[in-house]
């Protein structure tokens, strides 16, 4: 299992360009798939060959049998699954670090004395290097989701075709060089059912958190896409729109009467006033 170590490695970079919902994928993958498989599938299938057995003594008839039973061997089919599961992360894990070197030197060129206003500045990564996906880098990450969506059905589709989900004890064969149709037999079938049925399970639950992914991206991109467009509408940028009509209440109405007859009460006040000091003035001249 020295190839799906290598991978584990190249995977481990992908987590802090990931969602969260796509770091739970990893563990997953890493923890479920790759580790059970390296750690389990030799001591439950390392005797399947061996254990394969059919009533006959015609030579050749029992590795034609086994090849007719098993087209491929359930460890390499699991093999090449989380092989071709990966590569579309790993692909968008190489699109991103292409991003990150190319917004790099371009904070390097900001920074140096002669850099030029002309230049723009980073948009996917942040000052410490962290990845924001959007733009062409949300395109890259849905298009991989989408290849994992499809291979993951496909394989659990083609293992269906090839094996089933159960492992019979018993297996009818009549292929040349066969005399007659003989009865082959495998060892620790109930064991093996398990393991299938576990392994079927995780391809499931990471297929339904691929399509989860998903739905979280572009609900995410509507809602901030939203958030944006009323921001704009209600900006100080644009101060015709904040003038809208509203129609005055029945408490507006009040209120308003209210400050009316106040006001005109002391301006009467007012006016009295002024009067009696007028009068007074011209008492005191005479």
């Amino acid at each position: 299992m020295g190839d799906l170590g290598f991978l584990s490695s190249l995977l481990d970079k992908v987590q802090s360009h990931s969602t969260v919902i796509g770091k739970i994928w990893m563990t997953v993958l890493f923890l479920f798939r790759i580790m059970v498989l390296g750690a389990g599938a030799e001591s439950v299938w390392g005797d399947e060959q061996s254990g394969f057995i059919c009533n006959t003594q015609q030579p050749g008839c029992e590795n034609v049998c086994y090849d007719w039973t098993f087209p491929i061997s359930h460890i390499r089919f699991w093999v090449l699954q989380i092989i071709f599961v990966s590569t579309p992360t790993l692909v968008y894990l190489g699109h991103a670090m292409h991003v990150i070197h190319k917004e790099n030197k371009l904070r390097e060129q900001l920074l140096s004395p002669g850099a030029t206003r002309l230049l723009k500045l980073p948009k996917y990564t942040d000052e410490k290097g962290k990845v924001k996906i959007k733009g062409n880098l949300l395109g890259s990450y849905l298009t991989q989701l989408m290849f994992k969506i499809i291979i993951e059905a496909a394989f659990i589709v083609g293992q269906y075709y090839l094996y089933g989900f159960v492992m019979v004890p018993m297996f009818p064969c009549s292929k040349k060089p066969c005399p007659f149709t003989v009865e082959c037999y495998m060892s620790r079938p109930t064991e093996k059912t398990i393991f299938i049925i576990f392994m079927l399970a995780v391809a499931c639950v990471s297929l339904l958190l691929n399509v989860i992914e998903v739905f979280y991206l572009i609900c995410t991109r509507v809602r901030c896409g939203s958030r944006r467009h009323n921001h704009k509408i209600t900006s100080a940028e644009n101060p015709a729109s904040l003038m809208t009509h509203r129609w005055p209440t029945a408490e507006d109405s009040l209120k308003q009467n209210k400050m009316n007859m106040e006001l005109e009460s002391s301006q009467s006040m007012g006016g009295s006033l002024e009067g009696a000091k007028e009068e007074k003035r011209l008492l005191s001249g005479h």
